[in-house]
């Protein structure tokens, strides 16, 4: 019985393993079609798939900057940053995660919203492969489009046209920092016209979007 047990073990391994790499692989070279999130969404959803080639500059920038501005450097974790956002945390300070934009894009496209040890440690194993199968300019385009923007809005472009009514080509330094500021509270965080902290950490972001220029913190995206 042990060993019968065992074997289902082994079989259900190498099969999560092989699906998991053919999924990776396949997503390396085609839009993601449709996430979780969205499938649970009770609003339904939106989404209109882009190119990078398709999505204003700014708006890379200004997530970089909001969100993980080591995404060049790291290979998928930022442990400094990880301990940063619980030091801050523990002191009362506005709550801050840790996760990269790989590790985003990891649960957007392959799981499920939420915490607990098993989802964080599949997290983890996703985040490797991606980091391992494709480029930075990949993870980056899969995430932009993916990523929630709004209540049942998915992806830059559909997020341009429910806030500003123009497409994510041809987005602002300010309008690319307001979008990159409400990600990780997209159902909360007021776009069009953001209020005290979210208003001046939008307005800090937008600034931020030329230093990211100078120093070429989107350089792994547009090698």
């Amino acid at each position: 019985m042990f060993f019968r047990a065992f074997q289902i073990l082994t079989a259900l391994i190498a099969t999560f393993i092989g699906l998991s790499l053919f999924l990776t692989l396949a997503f390396r070279f085609v839009p993601v079609p449709v996430t979780w999130t969205m499938i649970m969404d009770e609003n339904g959803y939106t989404k209109d798939w882009r190119s990078l080639d398709d999505i204003d500059r700014s708006l890379v920038r200004a997530v970089i900057a909001s969100e993980d501005q080591n995404f060049c450097e790291h290979n998928g974790f930022d442990y400094a940053a990880l301990q940063a956002a619980m030091e801050n945390n523990m002191k009362g300070g506005k709550l801050r995660g840790g996760s990269t934009i790989s590790q985003q894009t990891a649960k957007n496209v392959f799981l499920w919203q939420g915490g607990g040890f098993f989802r964080k440690g599949l997290e983890a194993w996703f985040t490797v492969l991606i980091e391992r199968l494709w480029t930075k300019r990949r993870i980056m385009e899969v995430y932009l489009n993916v990523a929630e923007t709004g209540i049942g809005t998915y992806g830059a472009q559909a997020g341009s046209l429910r806030y500003f009514g123009h497409g994510a080509d041809r987005l602002s330094n300010s309008e690319a920092a307001r979008m990159a500021v409400a990600l990780p509270s997209p159902k909360k965080r007021e776009v069009k016209n953001p209020q005290g902290w979210l208003r001046r950490h939008g307005d800090r972001t937008a600034r931020a979007i030329g230093t990211m220029a100078r120093e070429g913190l989107d350089s792994c995206v547009y090698q």
